[in-house]
């Protein structure tokens, strides 16, 4: 059933305006729709509750002053930076059924799921990436835009990179981000004079485009020169893809992105502290006592960022998060910068990996950063989450996550603090397969990727570990000790196939030239590498050099040893990789993203002995289908007693495994 939009009156509004809140925060809540969720087995009635909240800044306030260019938006009456975002709220229909626990989940590109919970959890979602349209269906924050002093246009250098475009391309959009391409700022001006495009060969060659050969123009329709416009680039004579292509002018009129952390500060420490905002809404969350959140790939990156940068307390110093659980997040989320890349995904001259990136204090010599730690900020005031990262092998490959374990010169493991666990989920793609069921030709490959996809999953260990953290949080219980490969152990090596211990496997590829390597990037002076806020007055970044990084080794099979392994890996039926290798275009031979790929086994002794593979083949170690099953029963009893499998998910995968092909 709908319910009718809750609308602002003038006495509510006059009421508000006259109560001199000594805050900045979250000033109004209005719910747009109320939606009953598809019900899910075992929960109870759910309902969707959405709309916008609205709030202001006090650019003044020591909480909001590490914001970027906050300084510089406009203010209301009171002196404020308004803003607004979207909200869902998922909650039990019965208030009397819910847990407790507000579970927040940190939207990807402004993507997000929500329903019933089957704990009765309340669910929330928010927006917080400024740089997404606004009426694409996603959660977002609608951030102001910032001027320089007098109301004149703030501005700065921007860079755009182009890799991998369709052959014979004449204009393309000037855009940022992987998944949901965002625009870049406008140019200051459209004389190409006063910007810079360079063509890069393969092997590093560098070759300026001469300012009469492009434009910001459109010339898909018309010949070059094309049609003046702002946000694309022509190049006359066309894009060649086996070059990449780097555009770097100035840009104005800066979105305050940074925004974006206190809008979710704000929503969360709202809906578990509040009544009624201050027209008189009441809170839609209804009871909470604890406050958890997840994010994924970017979204856990926002996290870790979230934590550093001091957002966990809000305005009066009271926690935000009890615990989080940054996912596969392999870096800090550069969203605090001046014309930042939210959606950036640790490609060439992207920023993410500049600044910290380790759970307790480390020197970070190699940089000249000094010493610091992700949990520096909420230390100082007592507002620390507690921690559960998770991740798998492509982070290591194509996310450059080494650091974070092992520093920026990988010469001893970073110890975690005892309100940190970090669980490893060993050779799996990134985010792990989500297909499910065990298949022995591999997944699909990724797009532009030469090997199959990697079918190993990580979501039902995923599952485990955040119910880990709810019970850490809400119930005392300590999860049980990290998980994860270590330098001590001899679990972490050079990415190399002989340091890996890696099998000859004849017509497949090594992994040898496959990490993303990670440069060791200067922006400039005004750029905050250690909180990746500030400016990027230097683009394209400087390169001093590069990080060395650590990988971990694997066994026989090709698969990786160390960590949380699924069911599928006990029971392998091939090599399972947190690498792929690039089929073609400028990067062809390297690294695939952070796409995994797969190496199947043989099916048969006689197949194997033919291709000269050195792996046993499915025959040689299950026998038949009947044994493969008996073998995955086992492992999953083992899984499930040593309470890494929840008794849904191992009902399930006896199921698959008996429904599979595998040797049938």
């Amino acid at each position: 059933m709908l319910r009718p939009r809750l609308l602002v009156t003038a006495s509510l509004l006059t009421a508000a305006l006259s109560a001199q809140a000594a805050q900045a925060h979250l000033v109004r809540i209005e719910v747009e729709k109320v939606a009953p969720a598809k019900p899910l087995p075992g929960a109870p009635a759910y309902e969707i509750v959405s709309g916008r909240f609205f709030g202001e800044l006090d650019p003044a306030d020591r909480r909001n002053r590490i914001i970027t260019d906050l300084a510089g938006a406009p203010r209301n009456a009171r002196g404020r930076v308004e803003y607004s975002a979207t909200f869902a709220i998922a909650r039990p229909v019965d208030p009397a059924k819910a847990s407790g626990v507000l579970f927040y989940d940190v939207p990807n590109r402004g993507n997000f799921i929500i329903g019933a919970d089957p704990y009765g959890h309340v669910r929330v979602v928010s927006g917080w990436q400024g740089d997404l349209p606004e009426d694409a269906g996603l959660q977002t924050v609608h951030a102001p835009v910032a001027h320089g002093p007098g109301g004149r246009p703030l501005t700065g250098p921007v860079l755009a990179r182009f890799v991998d475009m369709p052959a014979g391309a004449t204009s393309l959009p000037i855009v940022g981000s992987i998944g949901r391409p965002t625009p870049r700022p406008e140019p200051v001006s459209l004389d190409t004079h006063q910007a810079r495009l360079v063509r890069e060969s393969r092997d590093g060659a560098r070759q300026a485009v001469a300012p009469a050969d492009w434009a910001f123009a459109d010339c898909a329709q018309e010949p070059s020169p094309g049609r003046p416009d702002p946000t694309r680039l022509c190049l006359k004579g066309g894009f060649d893809p086996a070059f990449a292509y780097t555009l770097t002018y100035t840009g104005k009129d800066p979105k305050v992105l940074g925004v974006g952390f206190a809008a979710t500060r704000d929503l969360v420490a709202f809906l578990r502290t509040a009544q009624h905002d201050d027209v008189g809404h009441p809170n839609p969350a209804g009871r909470v006592r604890w406050a958890v959140a997840s994010g994924t790939s970017q979204s856990g990156n926002f996290l870790k960022s979230f934590v550093n940068l001091g957002f966990n307390a809000d305005e009066q110093g009271r926690i935000v998060f009890d615990g989080v659980n940054p996912n596969i997040a392999a870096r800090q989320v550069p969203l605090n910068l001046r014309f930042g890349v939210p959606g950036g995904a640790a490609r060439p001259y992207e920023a993410g990996s500049e600044g910290t990136l380790w759970w307790s204090r480390y020197d970070d010599k190699a940089r000249g950063r000094g010493v610091t730690s992700l949990l520096d900020r909420c230390s100082a005031d007592h507002t620390c989450p507690k921690v559960v990262e998770t991740f798998g092998s492509a982070e290591f490959w194509g996310l450059r996550m080494s650091p974070g374990l092992v520093g920026t010169d990988a010469a001893r493991d970073v110890p975690l603090p005892p309100t940190v666990r970090r669980y490893y989920f060993p050779s799996v793609t990134h985010g792990g397969s989500f297909i499910g069921g065990f298949r022995a030709e591999g997944d699909p490959a990724p797009p532009g990727c030469r090997l199959v996809g990697n079918p190993n999953p990580s979501k039902e260990s995923l599952r485990v570990a955040q119910a880990m953290l709810v019970a850490w949080v809400r119930d005392g219980k300590a999860p049980p000790p990290s998980r994860y490969p270590t330098l001590q152990a001899g679990d972490l090596v050079a990415p190399s196939a002989k340091a890996m211990g890696w099998p000859a496997l004849p017509g497949a590829p090594t992994p040898d030239g496959k990490l993303n390597p990670l440069p060791d990037q200067d922006f400039g002076p005004s750029f905050q590498a250690r909180d990746l806020s500030g400016v990027a007055s230097l683009q394209p970044p400087r390169i001093r050099g590069v990080i060395p990084q650590r990988v971990p080794r694997v066994d026989a099979d090709g698969n990786e040893t160390a960590g949380v392994a699924s069911v599928q890996l006990q029971v392998p039926l091939g090599t399972y990789l947190g690498w792929n290798v690039m089929a073609a275009g400028f990067e062809a031979g390297q690294g695939c993203g952070f796409a995994g790929g797969f190496i199947p086994f043989a099916r048969t002794k006689a197949d194997r002995l033919s291709a000269r593979d050195p792996r046993p083949s499915l025959e040689e170690r299950y026998g038949d289908h009947a044994g493969f099953v008996a073998r995955v029963r086992a492992a999953v009893k083992r899984q499930a007693d040593a309470g890494w499998l929840l008794p849904e998910d191992a009902a399930r995968l006896v199921e698959e495994a008996e429904q599979s092909g595998v040797l049938r």
